[in-house]
């Protein structure tokens, strides 16, 4: 007999589960469905225990560092199996955390492989067989996987993913890492802190180039003073693996095709969304590689099925899936007939993103040059880190912030910012942004004294030639 319920949802990743337990607190008989992990991929194998693994390699960075605080630390070292083991008790103890959060709102899980078969019916596949569950409205919540290149299979020994990279067998020598975005670039960070030589070849002009072209540039020339090799313009053509290392033909900005060896080669040239074989095509969803269109509150173009996060149009982002998962299941609620509801659209010009590696780097709305592109008279301005009183009693002194004005209107239209603490800065601006506030709001804001903080005033303060402290 079919279980029945108002909600269902495939995958218990950042989106789904917050979409599920927005669902139980509005009052809807909820289940989600997941094959491997609650939390899903961010929580147990991205986000969190990646950020762990960065925490050490930034501990061990100070330390070495520690002469420069008065301080005396002999014999550093890290201990790779000790760090890899701090990351996933991390990720063991949140994805425990999920688990109490489905018990505690009611929401029942069932463990399998979850396939959509129309009419509201979901067959899950799981080691005690097979069960239909049905539903008025289910949610596609099943995220995205690490996308590999053709001649560069990932075996989890040579080449590696993210998740092969999170829990290495063995630390690298030389290692190469294809692609500078966020992924990409916090690898190399985290390894290069923990002593591997490694080479980053981007195939765009710049690295982290959905960026701020100053930002690009000046965390480039952070990361080589720091001992990377870093190849913009580049590509590898092919990849030669044997059991001791792995040879690369990389391509230059010049064309000319080099040569080098490498111990490990970690592969980050983005995402496939997870949405073969669960059911769509059959339902008629409409998708474009692989990605589902969406309305503004994850309606799908088939009736009762929704979908958020990774399957759908970017950015690809945990915070904006959950996001997401939250306004589609009010919008269920509210065609379920809750007239006390009242879901708001995401407007994506407002969603953060950030970038954990030495320095840190975070972002939000239009970088200068898309702002003119657009077509806005702009005002921007930057404050540097070496300007703040809290960042040289850090010792964090290298970094800028960067706001830009629409300068006829005042509008905050973006935030760029590199350095220490910056994911945590953003979300000021982040703020200001849903807000819609104007250049005079964010001048009359009293900032205290002494934080870093008081870098977003200067930042403002600078766009309209009336920084303090430069």
């Amino acid at each position: 007999m079919s279980q029945q319920y108002d909600v269902i949802v495939l995958g218990s990743g950042p989106g789904g589960y917050v979409a599920a337990i927005r669902a139980s607190q509005l009052g809807l008989k909820t289940a989600v469905v997941e094959r491997e992990n609650l939390g899903g991929i961010c929580l147990n194998w991205g986000c969190i225990p990646t950020k762990a693994l960065l925490r050490s390699a930034e501990v061990l960075h100070t330390m070495k560092h520690a002469a420069a605080y008065g301080l005396a630390a002999d014999n550093i070292r890290a201990d790779l199996d000790a760090v890899v083991k701090r990351s996933r008790g991390v990720a063991k103890q949140l994805n425990q955390g999920v688990t109490h959060l489905m018990k505690k709102n009611k929401i029942a899980v069932h463990m399998g492989t979850g396939t959509l078969k129309g009419g509201g019916k979901l067959e899950v596949a799981g080691d005690k067989g097979s069960e239909i569950l049905t539903a008025k409205h289910i949610i596609v919540a099943t995220g995205a996987r690490a996308r590999d290149l053709p001649f560069a299979k990932a075996d989890g020994k040579r080449v590696w993913t993210y998740r092969h990279a999170m829990t290495p067998s063995e630390m690298p020598g030389k290692l190469l890492v294809i692609g500078s975005g966020a992924i990409g670039i916090e690898f190399a960070s985290f390894y290069n802190d923990m002593g591997a030589e490694v080479t980053v070849v981007e195939m765009m002009d710049r690295i982290v180039p959905v960026e701020d072209a100053e930002v690009s540039a000046f965390l480039e020339k952070a990361l080589k003073k720091q001992g990377m090799t870093i190849l913009t313009g580049a590509g590898v053509e092919s990849l030669d693996v044997g059991t001791g290392g792995v040879k690369a033909k990389i391509k230059g900005k010049d064309g000319k095709l080099v040569d080098g060896e490498f111990s490990h080669v970690i592969v980050a040239v983005g995402i496939v969304p997870n949405t073969e074989n669960i059911g769509l095509e059959a339902l008629g969803v409409k998708a474009e590689r692989g990605i589902i269109a969406i309305d503004d509150y994850g309606r799908t173009s088939v009736p009762g099925v929704w979908a958020i996060g990774d399957v759908t149009p970017g950015p690809w982002l945990a915070h904006k899936a959950s996001h997401e998962g939250v306004t589609a299941a009010e919008a269920i609620a509210q065609e379920l007939g809750n007239t006390e509801i009242h879901p708001h659209a995401m407007d994506k010009r407002n969603i953060p993103g950030c970038t954990y590696c030495h320095p840190q780097v975070a972002s939000v709305g239009l970088t200068e040059a898309k702002a003119k592109e657009a077509g806005y008279e702009v005002k921007a301005g930057t404050f540097p880190f070496i300007g703040n009183g809290k960042a040289i009693a850090l010792g964090e002194a290298e970094g800028f912030i960067k706001t830009v004005f629409d300068a006829k209107t005042g509008e905050l239209l973006g935030a760029h910012m590199v350095g220490a603490e910056v994911t945590e800065l953003i979300q000021g601006y982040v703020v200001g942004k849903t807000l819609e506030t104007t250049e005079a709001e964010l001048m009359a804001t009293v900032f205290p004294h002494p934080t870093l903080s008081e870098m977003l005033h200067e930042s403002v303060l600078a766009a309209y030639g009336r920084a303090l402290h430069i």
